[in-house]
């Protein structure tokens, strides 16, 4: 079976995506960062250092230093399909990070994206 496209491709082309939409509703590039730093473990530094190397979704979920144990706690629907009945785990992972980016992009409170 083929990989899925999105995980051969650049993190770094996306991650600008992300900092557009939540920019566009008034949230901030600091924001989506302490989101992605959260889910994935990633101090400042390596996040940046990712971003730098081109890594693609399979490498920088994979290098990720400790996912979060919380990330159980996001619930919900994505592009039409609930997050629970992704059964494929990097896409699971996609998708958690998709959904904190939505959940920013409609102002709900970090508190709550970060299931504190």
């Amino acid at each position: 079976m083929a990989k899925h496209r999105i995980y051969t491709m650049s993190f770094a082309s996306v991650y600008p995506l992300y900092v557009t939409k939540a920019e566009k509703k008034g949230r901030t590039k600091a924001e989506v960062d302490e989101i992605i730093r959260w889910l994935t473990g990633y101090s400042q530094k390596k996040l940046e250092s990712q971003i730098k190397k081109q890594a693609d979704f399979e490498t920088f979920f994979a290098e990720a230093p400790e996912l979060n144990p919380s990330r159980s706690l996001i619930k919900g629907t994505i592009c039409g399909v609930k997050l629970e009945e992704i059964e494929e785990p990097l896409m699971r992972e996609i998708r958690y990070l998709d959904k904190l980016i939505d959940e920013l992009a409609k102002g709900k409170a970090m508190e709550k994206i970060l299931r504190e």
